[in-house]
């Protein structure tokens, strides 16, 4: 048995090292086509660009993972039954449980090495990946000068040209902004802008100047020039890097995660107990209410008793209503607060659950694949890509659903982001069952039987 689960285990890691190989290199290549934009113009060295990209290769590998280990037990199960391997097995005694004990443990190795790849080393990588994203989007934004088109993310200045000829800028329009002593305008019929090693150099020819102070309007004061030369500082001429403590929820480990759905947990409770405080000083009862309507019908009654109350002078009575009034209000804004930290809470939430739920896939990638490739009798490529990637569609579809409705608190973290486990593990034992009693689901055999019929006429 221990021969049979290192053949296995070999059989399988050069199909999944190939599998991995390949879908990192098509999601690379899509994001290196959405991402060039970014370096154009920018200057940058062949190191900061390798840089950025290898950092986002992080998430990649993370999406990756899962998705090979399916369509490397595909392929594997699927050139083992071709060959009768498994038929073979089988009729030595070999139950199909025993089969897949090998291929689970690969299975359960590689989630829990992605286990330990997405809660220390992708969160980090994320991170100065997007810091390094910014640098570069923010790295000389003077050399993007669109005629008609303003360019506010100067120091200081704010310009906008009429046309440009190559290097030649023509009707050169500048202003000053921010709370200066006087503001100035700068119009010219041409300009050129060069760049020094600290700020950019912006040359005007035939020109004028506006100046108006800020305090007083009667100080105006008008320049005519034939060369005009402004040095504007320009430090991010060369690339700065930033160092920031502000993480968002994929950029975080899990105690990190914990630390900020406590820190949730604490406002909650904090605005419960400030609103429990606001009803007994109202209603002299100190009531922990669960939603807006509660609230509202606590107010109600109070406010129904204050009417029946024949002790209550007209002046105590219009003061009663205006703090029932402003309990409500208070209610009201109370609850939406609330609401808003049960959002960001269970958006950290789910950050935790997604870095084992996706892990916890490839186990269960491993139970449908080999059964799938049994059934498909063939290790062909073509097949093994497509059922693979429609079973791994099919998964991701209902991952960004859960995932979309449990940050929308419709429902809890562990709902949306085990649900799609839970479906693919009823898939993978129904699946497997029948394998392990030798005999496939009808509407699955057909589908093979047409797929193999459509592979031999397109050979012949």
């Amino acid at each position: 048995m221990r021969l049979l689960s290192r053949y296995f285990i070999k059989e399988m890691l050069l199909p999944f090292i190939y599998s991995l190989l390949m879908i990192t290199f098509l999601l690379f290549i899509n994001f290196l086509l959405r991402a060039i934009d970014r370096f154009l113009g920018k200057g940058l060295d062949v190191l900061t660009i390798l840089e950025y990209l290898f950092l986002n290769l992080a998430w990649i590998l993370a999406l990756a993972v899962p998705m090979a280990i399916l369509l490397a037990t595909l392929m594997t199960f699927g050139r083992l039954s071709e060959d009768n391997e498994i038929n073979a097995l089988r009729a030595s005694g070999v139950g199909f449980l025993s089969i897949i004990r090998a291929p689970l443990m690969f299975g359960i190795t590689v989630a829990l090495m992605l286990i330990y790849f997405n809660n220390y080393i992708l969160p980090d990588m994320n991170f100065r990946a997007r810091l390094l994203s910014g640098d570069i989007y923010r790295k000389r934004p003077g050399m993007n000068i669109e005629p008609g088109i303003f360019l506010d993310n100067l120091p200081d200045y704010s310009m906008i040209v009429g046309g440009k000829s190559g290097e030649i800028m023509t009707d050169v329009r500048i202003f000053s902004k921010g709370n200066k002593e006087s503001q100035t305008s700068i119009h010219a019929k041409t300009g050129t802008l060069s760049t020094l090693a600290d700020a950019f150099l912006l040359t005007l020819y035939d020109g004028e100047i506006h100046e108006l102070e800020s305090k007083n309007f009667s100080n105006y004061r008008r320049i005519i020039f034939e060369t005009h030369n402004i040095v504007i500082p320009a430090d991010d001429i060369l690339l700065n890097r930033r160092d920031s403590s502000n993480r968002t929820d994929r950029e975080m480990t899990v105690p990190m995660i914990l630390d900020k759905v406590r820190s949730y947990e604490k406002r909650i409770k904090v605005v419960n107990k400030r609103l429990a405080g606001s009803f007994y000083r109202t209603l002299g009862d100190s009531m922990w209410v669960k939603s807006v309507g509660e609230g509202k019908l606590a107010i109600k009654i109070a406010s129904d008793s204050i009417k029946t109350d024949t002790t209550l002078t007209k002046g105590q009575l219009n003061k009663k209503n205006r703090q029932l009034r402003s309990l409500e209000r208070q209610v009201k804004n109370e609850f939406g607060l609330i609401t808003s930290y049960e959002k960001g809470r269970n958006k950290y939430k789910v950050e935790i659950h997604k870095k084992f739920s996706i892990p916890f896939a490839c186990i269960l990638f491993v139970l449908l694949g080999a059964p799938l490739g049994v059934m498909a009798k063939r290790g062909g490529f073509a097949i093994s890509t497509s059922l693979s990637f429609g079973f791994f569609l099919l998964y991701y579809v209902f991952l960004i659903g859960g995932e979309e409705m449990a940050d929308r608190n419709q429902v809890s973290a562990v709902v949306g982001m085990w649900t799609p486990n839970a479906i693919l593990m009823i898939i993978s034992l129904y699946l497997t069952l029948h394998t392990v009693r030798e005999r496939a689901p009808g509407s699955l055999v057909s589908f093979v039987k047409k797929r193999k019929k459509v592979i031999t006429e397109n050979t012949l």
